[in-house]
């Protein structure tokens, strides 16, 4: 059998390019160059969405996520699977069963939800169980391959543990992942891409930050894009050098550069070490950004409706086949047929 590779990504607000370069562009390229001798599942998590406010239109949300693959040279062929979660029931029984199989322990030591529920009062179960959604996500397909990014890591060695433990009480059902450093090995990164707040180069980009400078999103205009790259946060110790730790933010910059052009970070890192003029790299990277966004853009309004919901279609017929069939050996192990 094929192996699969497999991913998908949150539809609650519009994704940043830290979202585009850390997760959907890199599974296009890989899907691209795989989707020959693997099965590539791309999948619209709904179901996670839910766990916080949706913003927007959702079905027009979730219209758009399989649209950013297209629009960024995802081609489509036998191999290539489209499907939406909650279109696939038995995702949601899988995280149930799951759930038996998994430790309070665990899931209370994830830094996400550590993270999600800091300083409230109470946090819905939701955001407590979504590791577990993820692992039935990742195992109901057999899954080798899951592109993340580094934020993700802890939820991938989790959906690992449980399949181990699952298989060491009811026999070789399920197919654990590959690690994290096989993973890294297969997407051609040394370490997961995480691009960095523009304002906050110690944090991550995210969709939630109040401030609008802080991110690009997919929608800005390309010379909005470009005057939020020259105010980017850098530093004060004048010389350009790929340092995440001591100089995120150049660092960031460099990373983005690299990463729309698609250049391998080592030859940027090359041609900018050393340098003293933070300005010159931050022109460059704005026109980077400005080309890129134009470009993407376009091939965003050019694809119909219509295309995606064929894919839909056709990709969840595949789906419910596949997990239905894994399910039941799921469900005859714990006699529940």
């Amino acid at each position: 059998m094929k192996k699969t590779i497999l991913t998908g990504i949150r539809v609650n607000s519009e994704p940043t390019l830290g979202n585009f370069l850390g997760a959907i562009l890199p599974m296009v390229r890989l899907a691209n160059a795989h989707s020959l001798e693997y099965n590539i599942n791309i999948f619209i998590p709904d179901l996670h969405s839910i766990i916080s406010e949706v913003e927007g239109d959702f079905q027009e949300n979730i219209l758009r996520s399989i649209k950013y693959y297209i629009a960024a040279g995802l081609k489509i062929n036998e191999n290539v699977h489209v499907y939406r979660q909650s279109y696939v029931p038995a995702h949601s029984e899988m995280c149930w069963i799951l759930n038996c199989v998994a430790s309070m322990g665990e899931l209370g030591r994830m830094t996400q939800y550590k993270d999600k529920g800091q300083g409230k009062e109470s946090v819905n179960v939701g955001i407590f169980d979504y590791p577990v959604l993820m692992a039935a996500d990742i195992l109901l397909h057999s899954a080798s391959y899951i592109p993340v990014g580094e934020d993700q890591f802890q939820h991938l060695e989790l959906t690992r543990n449980l399949a181990i433990r699952f298989n060491h009480k009811y026999g070789e059902i399920l197919t654990v992942p590959e690690n994290t450093e096989t993973q890294m090995k297969f997407m051609g990164t040394g370490e997961g891409i995480r691009i960095r707040d523009l304002v906050h180069p110690e944090k991550k980009m995210s969709k939630s930050t109040d401030s609008d400078n802080s991110k690009i999103l997919l929608s800005d205009a390309p010379e909005r894009a470009a005057k939020k790259i020259m105010s980017a946060t850098t530093d004060s110790v004048g010389k350009i050098k790929y340092d995440m730790f001591n100089q995120p933010g150049i660092s960031n910059l460099l990373q983005i550069e690299a990463l729309v052009n698609n250049i391998p970070l080592q030859d940027v890192i090359s041609t900018w070490q050393g340098e003293t003029h933070y300005g010159d790299l931050k022109k460059k990277v704005a026109h980077s950004i400005s080309t890129f966004l134009e470009s993407f853009q376009e091939n965003m309004a050019a694809i119909p409706d219509e295309m995606v919901l064929e894919l839909f279609e056709t990709g969840e017929a595949y789906a419910n086949d596949v997990a239905d069939k894994k399910l039941l050996e799921v469900q005859k192990a714990f006699k529940l047929r």
